[in-house]
């Protein structure tokens, strides 16, 4: 005897603010009567943090704090023990999204060794004989905007030979000039990167010049810190050898779930920086990095 339980939320965006109720229907659909013994709705908001290969080793005190941060817990009985019809049956439900004590809901990301995830598990209890149910599903919580006006602060570049760091032969370099700017580098998390460039001079081609958003991760305690940056995506902005004096967009859109706004607490820190990144024909790496500020208003 077949039966499937699933959960739906009235909101078809699944994004929530603390303080708000999750309001849906638990799902259940069978062809002939089914007997339980309770179903019940559990929500939980963790924080997962995890060590890059390279930090093992390194902090072995650190590696056994690691631990999940529990941000939400809580359990509601949607069905006591029964009989549930055959055919289709929904059980509407609503739960209110509140922490206990002081602690702060954070927005949901999706990172590398930080990951925020809010998810709600429908658990249907079975006699011994039958095997007990259980549904998970992911919803979104974004952080309450901010009350502060946002300053946007743009910022003007120039990368020459001269400009770069971490050169050991600057006397072999080829000799180029690229200037720009970006509008902005608090950002508005739902607003794109804006901006533009633009190639004075080069003495050799250029191959291609892209931007590329990193997420610098963070994790830490008394015995010491990992910092990790990866990569999210990047974007071609121009190809081959473009012409010189000419202006060219920058746009960037920040993904979902990849990004949030910038956050820093006592175990962990998320971070983002953009790097503007000049390929020449050679396979020369130009690098310029812009570190950003991104929040909800």
């Amino acid at each position: 005897m077949s039966i499937t339980l699933d959960i739906r939320l009235k909101r078809a965006n699944k994004v929530y603010h603390e303080g708000e109720v999750l309001a849906g229907v638990v799902v259940l659909a069978s062809k002939e009567a089914v007997q339980h013994q309770g179903i019940s709705l559990t929500m939980e908001g963790v924080v997962n943090l995890q060590l890059s290969s390279k930090s093992v080793g390194v902090f072995e005190a650190f590696y056994n704090s690691v631990k999940p941060i529990q941000l939400i817990n809580s359990n509601i009985e949607v069905a006591k023990a029964g009989r549930i019809p055959g055919g289709k049956t929904e059980i509407p439900f609503e739960f209110p999204l509140s922490t206990k004590g002081n602690k702060v809901l954070y927005e949901t990301y999706h990172g590398v060794f930080v990951n925020i995830q809010y998810i709600l598990r429908c658990d249907m209890k079975r006699s011994l004989l039958a095997k007990d149910l259980s549904r998970t599903f992911e919803f979104m919580v974004h952080c309450q905007p901010q009350k502060a006006k946002l300053v946007a602060m743009s910022v003007d570049f120039t990368i020459t030979p001269e400009t770069l760091q971490n050169v050991q032969e600057r006397s072999l370099l080829p000799r180029f000039q690229i200037r720009g700017h970006l509008n902005a580098t608090n950002c508005v998390i739902t607003e794109p990167l804006t901006g533009e460039l633009m190639v004075e001079n080069s003495q050799v081609a250029i191959k291609s010049i892209e931007l590329q958003l990193v997420r610098v991760e963070t994790c830490g305690c008394a015995e010491g810190y990992a910092r990790d940056a990866t990569e999210i995506q990047n974007i071609q902005i121009a190809e081959g050898d473009v012409c010189h004096g000419l202006s060219i967009p920058i746009y960037m859109v920040f993904p979902r779930l990849f990004t949030c706004p910038t956050l820093e607490t006592t175990n962990f820190k998320v971070e983002f920086e953009v790097n503007v990144v000049i390929v020449l024909h050679d396979d020369h790496l130009i690098t310029e990095n812009f570190p950003l500020k991104l929040c909800r208003v």
